[in-house]
């Protein structure tokens, strides 16, 4: 590949994978079938590129922010006909392919700090997804991101990012990536992620959407205190006591300790005391 006199850049996050296994895996996970449309975020060097290339997608578009790197990107693969690219902050510039239409699929290895507004961008929010939602994301990220997006009840690393991804798609283990599998190495560990958007149907409608998140901020910014003291502003004792079994709470309980579909159901139950929901 004609990269030669590039160097990683701090200020871009740059790792470049190198391990075939890790590499394989991904390619792997995404499933590509004739007819797939895959976004490829941050593609660095093209190696994972080439094994995306070489699968049965129909177009692998890739967006990366280093001119340089976009250069050799272009003199890499610009004859290939699945391929296009464009060059610019993923968090900015319009993600369809190059005839104006969406990918179905996303393969990313996220710098790690963008991590939260890419997520964002690619996913959306409870009470703003993704419209039409990707069909599968396959995502390189920090091994604490993925444990807290992975998270389950009761798990320590359960927390409000995990009810949000999980109230928002299925997401599953891939692989871990150890700093070795990299050049240069970073300083954390790593681990490839799947992500499979619900259908609109399966998640939360705008209203209870925007019940959870305001329980979430309530209760996970003091996750150590039980729900009764900090749930306690929304309604009255008895009132939330009730609203709590109905959803299969115990005010006892920590949020940490509480399942997503069970904020999604008190959230649906204190909207009745708001007048605004």
């Amino acid at each position: 590949m004609t990269f030669s006199g590039h160097t990683a850049r701090k200020r871009f996050g740059q790792h470049w994978l190198i391990n075939e296994r890790v590499l394989d895996r991904i390619v792997e996970a995404a499933e590509l079938e004739d007819g797939d449309r895959v976004l490829e975020v941050g593609p660095g060097r093209g190696a994972l590129t080439d094994r995306l290339l070489a699968s049965a997608a129909a177009a692998i578009h890739a967006v990366e922010l280093d001119r340089d790197l976009v250069v050799g990107l272009q003199e890499t693969f610009g004859g290939h006909p699945k391929f296009s690219l464009q060059e610019g902050d993923v968090l900015s510039v319009p993600l369809d392919l190059s005839d104006g239409e969406p990918a179905n699929k996303v393969v990313a290895n996220i710098p790690y700090n963008i991590t939260g507004p890419l997520l964002e961008r690619l996913i959306g929010r409870l009470d703003r997804p993704v419209e039409p939602s990707y069909q599968r994301l396959v995502l390189l990220v920090q091994h604490e991101v993925a444990q807290r997006i992975r998270a389950r009840p009761g798990h320590r690393n359960f927390s409000a990012l995990s009810v949000r991804m999980q109230l928002l798609g299925r997401c599953s283990h891939v692989c871990p990536v150890p700093p070795r599998c990299f050049q240069p190495p970073p300083k954390v560990q790593s681990e490839v992620i799947c992500i499979d958007p619900f259908p609109s149907e399966r998640r939360p409608i705008p209203a209870l959407a925007r019940g959870v998140e305001r329980l979430l901020k309530m209760a996970f910014l003091s996750r150590r205190k039980m729900l009764r003291n900090t749930l306690a502003p929304l309604c009255a004792p008895d009132q939330l006591q009730v609203v709590a079994e109905e959803a299969g709470i115990s005010l006892q309980q920590r949020p940490q300790e509480v399942a997503p579909e069970a904020w999604v159901a008190l959230a649906k139950g204190l909207n009745q005391f708001d007048p605004a929901a």
